[in-house]
């Protein structure tokens, strides 16, 4: 099963932290990450611009409407994810733990659905 692990960060709790440290996290992070892509684990990891640099783009009516930022108002915002393959949702969970960002924001665990079953549905 593939599983997309969505980074959620509070950006005061990370300013917060000494740049050493989270120069430290950050280096351990990509090194886990190595580790994980080279067993096959980790798909694809990504980590996002500054949510100033995003745009949310609505469509109701026809009319479209675009803001500046994210979409949602919240303290954490979308900071990155990982696309992994785990056998459940307690291997995915486990994996998502060895990250360290959940003590930061919170890492939500979200199983993909399976498009190809999607598309033979709607005939596509």
């Amino acid at each position: 099963m593939q599983f997309l692990l969505l980074i959620y960060i509070d950006d005061g709790l990370l300013q917060a932290l000494p740049g050493e440290e989270y120069d430290r996290l950050m280096h351990d992070c990509l090194q886990h990450a190595d580790a994980l892509q080279a067993d096959g684990t980790l798909v694809l990891a990504q980590k996002l611009e500054p949510v100033h640099s995003a745009r949310t783009l609505r469509t109701r009516q026809g009319k479209e409407r675009i803001t500046d930022g994210p979409f949602a108002e919240t303290h954490e915002l979308l900071a990155g994810f990982n696309l992994i393959n785990a056998r459940d949702h307690d291997d995915a969970l486990r994996i998502a733990r060895q990250f360290p960002w959940s003590r930061f924001g919170s890492i939500e665990v979200r199983p993909l659905a399976d498009m190809d079953a999607e598309r033979e549905r709607v005939g596509a």
